[in-house]
């Protein structure tokens, strides 16, 4: 299985961390023979800011974590910050245990409730000992982005829905919508779509009767069908004709079977049965939402290999 989230969110802060502890080492390192000048070490942050043009705050801490600087920013000092005691927080657990320089998890800040990090780095007298510490609080906002996101090769996600929905599985069944009573002529004007209208991504909600569709024109926009439009052959003339997209990983002559089988899978039982599912042309991914309330989602090529005895446990 390729990439997920995750991992980038791992090789991201790897590449920050080697980036900020390089940069707030040498800091420190400057910020050592000041320690008991909180002036000077208010100036020197200060002027540093030219460097850290995405740092929200930097301050200084003693050996036990009492905040010797104020807290400095771009455009003021917070003078009421000197004497705080920091030594409780999350992120001086770490270095106060003896790390020259952790880089905390990502957390919501306090005050502007944002995605935020907070970097500590160590310093030390001429004998080695911890004179201190160099802290910088950053906004991911302005943080900059240096993994290489490619986010195309995720396999098969299976998601559990609400389980208010599995627990009265058995006791619904299946509505005939206006979908299913004209699913056919819905299928094939969708496929017409997606083939020579530019359309990239579709949701067909098979219970209430509707689709949402995604252009090539438009790919920051959506449209919503009703039944009445998707069942009116005249629909394909309000969207420009256009070649099948060229960035699509689906081949063309796969899309009908992929429609045959959410028909199979919409009509193979009255209990568990299709509720909607989406087609993604660009990301080989077929959607599926059944009625108890599973989602799966899955690479077009695995889902035509799956029958009903798959899905249901019957032929």
């Amino acid at each position: 299985m390729g990439s997920t989230i995750l991992d980038h969110v791992v090789r991201q802060r790897q590449i920050l961390k080697q980036f900020l502890s390089d940069s707030m080492n040498q800091l420190g390192q400057q910020c050592s023979p000041l320690i008991d000048q909180p002036d000077k070490l208010d100036k020197l942050l200060q002027n540093h800011f030219k460097q850290y043009s995405f740092v929200k705050y930097l301050w200084v801490l003693d050996h036990s974590a009492r905040q010797l600087s104020a807290t400095v920013s771009r455009k003021k000092l917070k003078e009421g910050q000197r004497g705080r005691d920091r030594a409780a927080r999350p992120y001086m657990q770490r270095a106060l245990k003896g790390d020259p320089f952790y880089l905390s998890d990502a957390y919501i800040s306090r005050f502007r409730r944002r995605p935020s990090l907070t970097a500590v780095q160590t310093f030390y007298d001429e004998d080695g000992r911890i004179l201190g510490y160099l802290g910088a609080d950053f906004d991911l906002r302005k943080l900059p982005y240096t993994a290489k996101l490619n986010l195309d090769k995720k396999g098969w996600l299976q998601m559990k829905g609400d389980p208010a929905i599995r627990g009265g599985l058995f006791a619904q069944q299946r509505t005939v919508s206006a979908m299913d009573e004209k699913i056919d002529d819905v299928l094939d004007l969708i496929t017409e779509l997606l083939i020579s209208h530019g359309v990239f991504h579709v949701k067909l909600h098979f219970s209430s009767s509707r689709a949402t569709i995604w252009l090539v024109d438009s790919p920051y926009d959506y449209q919503i069908l009703n039944i009445d439009e998707l069942t009116d052959a005249s629909l394909c003339l309000a969207f420009p004709k256009r070649e099948y997209f060229y960035q699509a990983k689906i081949p063309r002559k796969k899309i009908a079977k992929i429609f045959k089988q959410f028909k199979k899978l919409r009509f193979a039982d009255e209990t568990i049965y299709l509720r909607a599912a989406s087609l993604n042309i660009v990301n080989e991914k077929v959607g599926l939402n059944f009625s108890c309330d599973g989602s799966h989602y899955v690479p077009y090529k695995e889902f035509l290999d799956k029958d009903n005895s798959f899905w249901f446990g019957v032929k």
